[in-house]
């Protein structure tokens, strides 16, 4: 079992620029880092859930390029940055003047790699291990949420939790690249990107990914 969860961290990623948003440095996983290559039943062993914070995904790094490029969106603003991962998205709410940013998911591992993430880049992210969707939405100016839609059951109930969030006066932003429940209306387009990744982890090495808010 794995004690130091930072130093696990740190021993088994890189720090790297994520490919869409090269302003921002992340520890990452990639196929010379240790990590890279251990299966779902080693993960386990160890007691480790599956690393998607070792991963920039193509909804976080629409995201990140979304507010690093429209700063106007978050300056000033109090930030929730929803299932984080990374952090990338809370990070680059933080480099575009965010007044807080709060990374939210209920993996333990986020916790440290948010703060590792966040030191790498010389910004303050707070967060928490609390699943939100268990009570109303915080009173925040800004929530974001990229790859939300991989689950039909979790795809729903987060999108019933960001339309309460978007009637209490909430800006909320989503980054998808066409998961499988991604809704088809209802969504105020913002931005296309061709987000580089890879086919270790998606079905294209480049995935066209949208952002989106809730009108």
């Amino acid at each position: 079992m794995i004690s130091d969860r930072r130093a696990f961290i740190l021993a088994n990623t890189r720090l790297q620029r994520p490919p869409h948003t090269p302003e921002l440095s992340l520890h990452l996983a990639d196929e010379i880092t240790p990590i890279w290559r251990m299966t779902e039943d080693e993960l386990g062993a160890m007691g480790l859930p599956p690393p998607f914070w070792a991963f920039a995904w193509a909804g976080g790094q629409a995201l990140a390029r979304w507010l690093i490029d429209n700063p106007h969106e978050v300056a000033g603003k109090r930030v929730v940055d929803f299932a984080s991962g990374s952090g990338l998205v809370a990070i680059a709410a933080m480099k575009a003047g965010a007044a807080s940013a709060l990374a939210a998911d209920i993996d333990v591992f986020c916790e440290a790699a948010v703060a590792v993430n966040a030191e790498a880049n010389g910004v303050a992210v707070a967060f928490t291990g609390v699943d939100l969707l268990d009570a109303p939405p915080p009173e925040v100016e800004v929530i974001t949420a990229g790859d939300i839609c991989y689950e039909k059951p979790l795809a729903e109930r987060v999108l019933a939790w960001l339309k309460t969030a978007r009637d209490q006066g909430t800006r909320v932003l989503i980054g998808d690249p066409g998961r499988s429940y991604f809704p088809k209306e209802g969504l105020e387009f913002l931005a296309e990107y061709q987000v580089p990744t890879t086919r270790e982890l998606e079905d294209m090495a480049v995935k066209k990914t949208g952002v989106w808010a809730l009108p």
